[in-house]
C-alpha cells in the first residue's frame, strides 16, 4: 500500500495550489485527479466560457496567468492550458484518472479507497469542488416532457439548438451566458426563481475580489460590509451585454412545471419548447467522505477555516466561502491554500 504525509484528492485549482505550497514547504504528498487531463472542471466548461476577470488578476501561487492574445477575459482553454504548465512547471506529480471513493480513519490515519487501490495518509485535503454534483430541480409531470433536458454540465455549444425553441432556467451567472450563446441560433425564453440583479457594466472580478477582500478585513474587526450582494448576481461579460443589446434578457417567472409540449404557469399559460436547460447550479461533490461521518451545517460539513471540526488533519478547500472568502476562484483557493497548508504543518509536527 501507498503511504504518503498528505494526499491532496482533486487536481483542479484548489489541489493544484495546495500542491505547490506542499512541494514548497517539502512536505511528502500526492495529487489524485479523477480526470484523465489537466484543467479540473475547466475542461468540462462550454465552448464559449469566458472568466470573469483578467488573466492577470487570477494567478494560482507562485506564477501569474499569462494574458490570452486577443481576449480581454480568457477562455476556459486558456485556463486549461495554464493549469497544465503549470503542473508541469512545479513538477507537481498528479496522478490522474484516479477516483477516490471512499476515505476513512485507520487508526491515527486515513485510508483512501481508489478505484486504483488503496493509500495511506496522515492528512487528507479534499478539493474536488462541485462539478459532479450539478443541482437538477424537480417539477410536477417532469416526465411527461418529450423535449430534452440537461444541465449546466452537459452542454456544450449552441449547434444542437438551431432552430429550436428553448427555456433557460436559471438567474445566476451561467443561466445568461448560456442563454447568450444559445439565443444566437435559437427562440429562447429565460427563467428565473428570482428577478436577476445585473451587476453594473464597469465591474468584473477584479472588483468583485476587492469587495470580498474588504468585507472580509471588515468581518475580522467586528464592522459591518454590504460585501458583492450590494453590487448584483450576474457580471456583465461581453457575451451578456451582446445579448442585452439584442433584446434577449427578458425574464419571465418560474414556471409551475410540465406539459408534453413545453413548460406552463399558473394562469394556464404555456410556452412549447423543445429543451429545458437547467443552469441551477452545483452542491459540494464530497460523497468519498461519507465514510468519516461528518456534521454537517448548512449544507456543508462543519469546519473552522477549512479544517473539519471532526477530524484533525482533514481539510476541505475551495467550495465556497465557507471554506474561505472567494475560494471557489482561482485566486481565493491560491490565497486559502497557504494557509491550510502552514495549519497541516503544524499538525504533522
Amino acid at each position: 500500500m501507498i503511504s504518503t504525509d498528505v494526499a491532496v484528492i482533486g487536481g483542479g485549482q484548489a489541489g493544484l495550489a495546495a500542491g505547490f505550497h506542499l512541494r514548497r514547504r517539502g512536505v511528502k504528498s500526492v495529487i489524485l485527479d479523477a480526470n484523465t487531463h489537466p484543467g479540473g472542471a475547466w475542461q468540462h466548461f462550454w465552448d464559449s466560457m469566458r472568466m470573469f476577470s483578467p488573466a492577470a488578476h487570477s494567478p494560482l501561487p507562485g506564477w501569474r496567468m499569462p494574458p490570452q492574445p486577443g481576449e480581454d477575459f480568457p477562455t476556459a482553454n486558456h485556463v486549461v492550458e495554464y493549469f497544465t504548465r503549470y503542473e508541469d512547471r512545479y513538477d507537481l506529480q498528479v496522478q490522474r484518472g484516479v477516483r477516490v471513493v471512499n476515505v476513512r480513519r485507520a487508526e491515527k490515519r486515513f485510508l483512501l479507497e481508489t478505484d486504483h487501490g488503496d493509500l495511506s495518509a496522515r492528512a487528507v485535503i479534499s478539493a474536488t469542488g462541485t462539478w459532479e454534483n450539478p443541482v437538477l430541480p424537480e417539477y410536477p409531470d417532469q416526465q411527461l416532457f418529450c423535449g430534452d433536458q440537461l444541465h449546466t454540465v452537459d452542454y456544450k455549444s449552441p449547434e444542437p439548438f438551431a432552430g429550436k425553441r428553448v427555456v433557460v432556467v436559471g438567474g445566476g451567472n451561467s443561466g445568461p451566458q448560456v442563454l447568450a450563446d444559445v439565443s444566437q441560433v435559437a427562440e429562447t425564453l429565460w427563467v428565473t426563481q428570482r428577478p436577476p440583479r445585473f451587476m453594473p457594466d464597469d465591474v468584473d472580478g477584479r472588483v468583485l475580489f476587492d469587495v470580498a477582500t474588504a468585507r472580509e478585513a471588515a468581518r475580522r474587526e467586528g464592522l459591518e460590509h454590504e460585501g458583492v450582494e450590494g453590487l448584483g448576481d450576474i457580471v456583465m461579460v461581453p457575451a451578456v451585454k451582446d445579448a442585452r443589446s439584442r433584446g434577449v434578457l427578458k425574464r419571465r417567472p418560474m414556471f409551475e412545471g410540465f406539459t408534453a409540449r413545453g413548460v406552463r404557469w399558473a394562469d394556464g399559460s404555456e410556452w412549447t419548447c423543445d429543451a429545458v436547460i437547467w443552469c441551477t447550479g452545483f452542491r459540494p461533490a464530497l460523497s468519498h467522505l461519507d465514510g468519516l461521518d461528518l456534521t454537517w451545517t448548512d449544507g456543508h460539513p462543519a469546519t473552522e477555516g477549512t479544517r473539519s471540526v471532526d477530524h484533525p488533519g482533514l481539510h476541505l478547500l475551495g467550495y465556497g466561502d465557507w471554506t474561505g472568502f472567494a475560494s471557489a476562484t482561482i485566486i481565493g483557493a491560491a490565497r486559502t491554500s497557504k494557509s491550510t497548508v502552514a495549519e497541516l504543518i503544524e499538525f504533522l509536527a
